[in-house]
Parts: C-alpha cells; structure tokens; sequence
C-alpha cells in the first residue's frame, strides 16, 4: 500500500492545495451565502472524491476500501450539493457534517493500514481526526448560521489542507530516499 502512496505523493498535495485553497475562500469571504458555499464545497468534496478514485484504482486490491469509501462519500455529496444549492441551511450543514465524518474516518483507516509501513502516519490520523471533530462540531450546532459555518468550515479546510500537504511532501522525501519497508 505504501508503494501507492509514495508514487502517488501528488495526489495528497494537490487535495491539500485544494482544501487549503477552498478554506481561505470561505475565511476571506464569510458573508457569503449558503448557496454559493454550497456549490464550492460541492465542486470540491468532486474533485476530492475524483482524486480518491483515482488512488483507490491504483492501489493494491486490499487496500481499496477506505479509498473507496473516500470517493463514493466526496462525490454523492458533492452531487448533492450542486443538485440541491437551494436546500435550506440546516440540509447542507448536515451533509457536510456527515461527510467530514465518513472521510475522516476513512483517512484514519487507512492511516491504522499504513502504520507497519512508514512512520508518521500520524499525519494522517491527525488530519482524519480533524475531519471527525470538525464534523460532530457541525451537527452538534446545525443552526448557527451561515456565516458561522463559513468561517468552521474555512478553518476546518485549511487545516486540513495543511496536514495533507505536509504529509504528501514526507510521502516525497520518503519515496526519494526509499526510505520505506514494503
């Protein structure tokens, strides 16, 4: 599994480089509407969902399900965000609590996988954990507001965006070192 990682080190920066990118959008502008968060974030829980099926198609076939798991969840709520824009702010802040949840579960999954291959898998698991946090926190308090979310939401992104960024520049170091024992 590692070996998939290590080639694929450009995958995680280039979902860091979005995330991070997508939270400094909605921190910069929180006055944003709903709508308008909603079809961003749906545009990127897409592409983070395409980037993990991409992964999961050239990942051992063991290794599979949380990459998979990955993909399915960012693109049926991505989907949904940009077939729904107009749901009400409760709706849209309970997708993305869910979502949040079931990839950070899944990143934290796969992190446990990796964990008798490299160290610092960490990463991962803070990165996964913070998604969890981040999604129990949204609905803990659906109804907060918009702008409330926006600034969570923003936060939540480039926090994360930083830990996978992080994390596919060790992947680098390690893949160029061939540091790791398969």
């Amino acid at each position: 599994m590692i070996d998939e990682y290590l080639g694929h080190w450009w995958v995680l920066a280039l979902r860091g480089v979005l995330a991070l990118l997508f939270g400094v959008m909605a921190v910069a502008w929180p006055g944003i509407t709903l709508l308008v968060l909603a079809v961003v974030f749906g545009a990127y829980a897409i592409v983070d969902g395409v980037l993990a099926a991409v992964a999961a198609t050239r990942a051992a076939k063991g290794h599979r399900a949380p990459l998979v798991l990955l993909a399915v969840a960012g693109l049926l709520f991505g989907v949904m965000c940009l077939v729904w824009p107009g749901v009400t702010v409760l709706v849209v802040t309970l997708l993305i609590g869910i979502w949040a949840i079931v990839t950070g579960v899944a990143e934290i999954v796969t992190a446990v996988r990796m964990r008798r291959e490299i160290q610092g898998e960490w990463l991962n698991i803070v990165g996964g954990a913070l998604s969890v946090l981040f999604g129990v926190l949204v609905l803990a308090w659906p109804a907060t507001g918009a702008l409330t979310v926006a600034l969570i939401i923003g936060v939540y992104a480039i926090l994360a965006g930083i830990v996978l960024i992080v994390l596919a520049f060790r992947m680098r170091r390690l893949r160029a070192a061939g540091a790791h024992t398969p």
